[in-house]
């Protein structure tokens, strides 16, 4: 079993793009792939129904990867908040439960966060709590900011000093010719300052929801190292092995 769980540092890092790509990616090279979202806040509704926009997304990209979720909450607000709003409390034993049930029957999960490892699902109980709960890997994504270089420095020193298991960072809609100096010595500096590593780059794309998705995956192919961030070796990508 394949388990890695998609957080981000900061908000609007359109992590989803990279939750896809892995996921259309690992369903490519033949695993049977699944994308469980525990809580999506900013649930839009269709034709009376409630859906997930961000696992409409992956569906998008490819659809044949099954996608779970847990909580469909209609405000943008913090899953405690939007769940209060509601007058829902998340439990924390359904989201385990859900996850244990999916797990079961899939070769790869990943799980897609909410707004970063500290994000209030309810009382004492936080994403952060999740992944401990089940002790996933975690992939941090990043925008190419300024901002982003400070944050992922304390970000993931914080991740470290709680126990968390983090596999590394990919940065995302990552543009060389428009790239920060401080973001292009990103890597060297997680190297130096924590005790994590920076796995790739996706590169930007321009209208990426309108993206084939055969560019979504050679985008991953060509600038992620997959092997690292799921912690195999991949038979397809290793032909003479």
């Amino acid at each position: 079993m394949l388990e890695l769980f998609v957080t981000e540092i900061e908000p609007d890092s359109d992590k989803i793009y990279i939750t896809a790509a892995l996921a259309a990616t690992m369903q490519g090279l033949g695993y049977y792939t699944t994308v469980y979202k525990p809580v999506q806040t900013g649930a839009i509704e269709n034709n009376g129904y409630l859906q997930s926009p961000d696992l409409v997304f992956v569906k998008l990209v490819d659809t044949y990867i099954q996608t779970y979720f847990s909580y469909l909450l209609k405000s943008s607000a913090t899953p405690f908040v939007a769940a209060a709003e509601e007058n829902m409390i998340i439990d924390k034993e359904l989201i385990l439960k859900d996850y244990e049930s999916i797990m079961r029957s899939h070769e790869c999960i990943i799980t897609d966060g909410t707004s970063g490892i500290n994000t209030p699902f309810a009382p004492n109980f936080t994403e952060k709590d999740f992944i401990k709960e089940l002790n996933l890997p975690v992939v941090f994504v990043i925008k190419p900011t300024v901002s982003a270089v400070t944050n992922t420095l304390m970000t993931i020193n914080h991740a470290q000093i709680e126990g968390l298991n983090i596999r590394g960072v990919i940065i995302n809609d990552y543009d060389e010719t428009n790239c920060p100096p401080e973001v292009k010595t990103m890597p060297e500096l997680i190297k130096n300052y924590t005790d994590t590593q920076v796995l790739g780059r996706f590169k930007h794309i321009d209208n990426i929801r309108n993206t084939n998705p055969n560019d979504l995956i050679a985008n991953i192919l060509s600038g992620i190292d997959i092997e690292k961030v799921f912690n195999v070796k991949i038979a397809k990508l290793n032909p003479d092995v």
